[in-house]
């Protein structure tokens, strides 16, 4: 017998976390889980554009965290008893590796940059802003519910990650950077 899609379970609005308890969809863990996803799938768009082989392995890599991240916020950790990954340590001095290896190649910033200039740096930023608001969805979920404290840290650092992405990707696509000049 195949595998169905459908399950039925949720037409009338709640859904099931990992442990059984049962929530409405729009339960403050599901948004949380849910820009997780949509975060991951901006990073998927990302990977598919014309980028360096290194990148797009470390976007994969950034992939296979965000599942991670996504099955531990998916889990009631009240009642759940299923052992899922986790994040290490290492996952965030991975970030901060890669982020300083691309610091090291690019101009130094005199002022904020403005969103654009290439498609794939465009998809960095908004890459960059749905991790933003996962983080804040997280923090808030945190503030009532267990969140791992390596959860919100990886989050705060892979936003720190897009964003030195975009610039470097900017340059290898010689994109130009448009400097923020405030209209005074």
């Amino acid at each position: 017998m195949a595998f169905k899609i459908y399950t039925k379970t949720g037409d009338k609005g709640q859904t099931s976390l990992i442990g059984g308890t049962r929530v409405p969809k729009h339960h403050i863990r599901i948004e949380s889980y849910g820009t997780i996803d949509e975060l991951n799938s901006y990073i998927g768009l990302i990977r598919d554009q014309q980028i360096d082989e290194n990148s797009k392995q470390i976007l994969l890599e950034i992939q296979d965290r965000l599942f991670t991240i996504g099955s531990s916020l998916a889990s009631d950790p009240e009642k759940s008893k299923m052992e899922i990954p986790g994040l290490k340590e290492e996952d965030i001095t991975f970030l901060e590796q890669e982020i300083d290896k691309m610091n090291e190649r690019l101009p130094e910033m005199h002022s904020f940059i403005l969103p654009g200039g290439h498609t794939t740096v465009s998809f960095c930023h908004i890459a960059r802003c749905v991790c933003r608001r996962a983080e804040r969805l997280t923090i808030q979920l945190s503030e009532n519910s267990f969140v791992h404290d390596l959860v919100i840290k990886y989050l705060n650092r892979l936003s720190d990650y897009l964003f030195i992405l975009s610039r470097k990707l900017s340059q290898d696509l010689h994109a130009q950077e448009m400097p923020w000049k405030p209209r005074m």
